[in-house]
């Protein structure tokens, strides 16, 4: 086997990386679109391609074989399959996800179920909604059967009353426990505020609608959790029976 000496190994490696630089063409919609070049992609076909981020989106860019022109869009194979959606779920979407993930673990949910449950769900709820209800009616088997950790992150929208309502919960000695007793009873059982909502429980409400926000929902049950590929998935509204087994797993008997 001949081995090459080292200035040519180095030569040959400046060579592949000036290969690899991004043509002028291509860095303009960085310049430009504010579009984020992530890397260089093997599409098939031989155009080469690049990925990029424009805001929470993907992009895939096409360069033409003058090199003087670059084709924005998604990449098909014969049978109509969208190959860019591939790049952007592995490059941007499941990275996006994973850090949110984190932003819903370090805030200050209502917790139902133990912390070494296999399975960890987030929920936003509004103290009003009855979907909020149904969908927590719904996974207590799961929570009291240890296979769900149930985290409800309260927000306060879709009535005047429910930020008062939202406010008493989150004051109660036990906000948990009052949680609990409101849903079991309708809504109708709601702790007595023993003092006016403080600038925390405020400040908590906003921070919860905040991320809702920025998580990209505008309605509730928001719900959350990762699949087995270590992706963040999103319910919005009441799930059927097929997605609350995806989020939960087989229901206990």
């Amino acid at each position: 086997m001949k081995t090459l000496p080292l200035l040519s190994l180095l030569a040959a490696s400046g060579l592949a990386h000036a290969a690899e630089a991004i043509p002028d063409v291509v860095k303009q919609f960085s310049d430009r679109q504010e579009i984020k070049i992530i890397k260089k992609i093997d599409a098939p076909g031989g155009a080469p391609a690049w990925l990029g981020q424009y805001q929470d989106m993907g992009v895939t860019l096409f360069l033409t074989p003058d090199g003087r022109h670059v084709i924005s869009g998604y990449l098909y194979d014969d049978k109509g399959k969208n190959l860019s959606e591939g790049y952007f779920q592995k490059e941007i979407y499941a990275p996006l996800g994973r850090e949110m993930w984190q932003k819903l673990n370090a805030a200050k949910p209502l917790k139902e179920g133990a912390d070494a449950a296999p399975r960890k769900v987030f929920v936003f709820a509004d103290p009003f909604c009855p979907y909020c209800k149904a969908f927590w009616a719904e996974a207590q088997p799961w929570v009291k059967a240890g296979k769900v950790q149930l985290n409800t992150l309260l927000v306060a929208f879709l009535n005047p009353k429910s930020g008062r309502h939202a406010a008493a919960i989150l004051n109660a000695s036990d906000p948990v426990a009052a949680w609990r007793e409101y849903e079991l009873s309708g809504g109708k059982k709601l702790p007595k505020p023993e003092t006016a909502a403080s600038r925390e429980t405020v400040a908590v409400l906003q921070q919860h609608q905040t991320l809702m926000d920025s998580l990209g929902a505008n309605a509730t049950p928001a719900i959350y959790y990762m699949n087995e590929q270590n992706e963040l998935q999103q319910v919005v509204g009441m799930p059927d029976e097929k997605q609350l087994v995806a989020m939960f797993g087989p229901k206990p008997e």
